[in-house]
């Protein structure tokens, strides 16, 4: 049973409008995505006001500390009352590795395209 004063992760996490539904913040906890204070949490873990909850969002963390808790899910403006974003601004796109894409419906990538592939990522030493 939860104590006085806490919410479950899962639930404070979908009332924050971090997952779009409970069920999502569930599965995150599940496969570790959610860390509570450094601890990786469960989705039945209580948080209290103060804590830091980590939430790993399309690879990415997001940092949010527990301003007040929510067990429904209110308005984006009820949400940012209860959660304090802490993340750093992502950096510029300039600094961000450039990811070459094949086009879609080209096919598997010749022996050729492979190896020019590897040599721009620098996987591959050539003699």
């Amino acid at each position: 049973m939860a104590a006085e004063g806490s919410v479950r992760v899962d639930s404070w996490l979908w009332a924050a409008r971090v997952y779009k539904t409970r069920s999502l913040a569930t599965a995150a906890c599940r496969a570790g995505h959610v860390k509570l204070n450094g601890e990786r949490a469960k989705a039945a873990q209580s948080v209290k006001v103060g804590d830091e909850v980590r939430a790993r969002i399309s690879g990415f963390d997001r940092i949010l500390k527990v301003a007040g808790l929510g067990v429904k899910r209110g308005s984006a403006t009820v949400a940012a009352e209860i959660a304090l974003d802490l993340t750093p601004p992502p950096p510029p796109r300039e600094a961000v590795a450039f990811v070459p894409l094949r086009d879609r419906g080209t096919g598997r990538p010749t022996k050729r395209d492979r190896r020019e592939l590897e040599r721009l990522r620098g996987s591959r030493d050539d003699y």
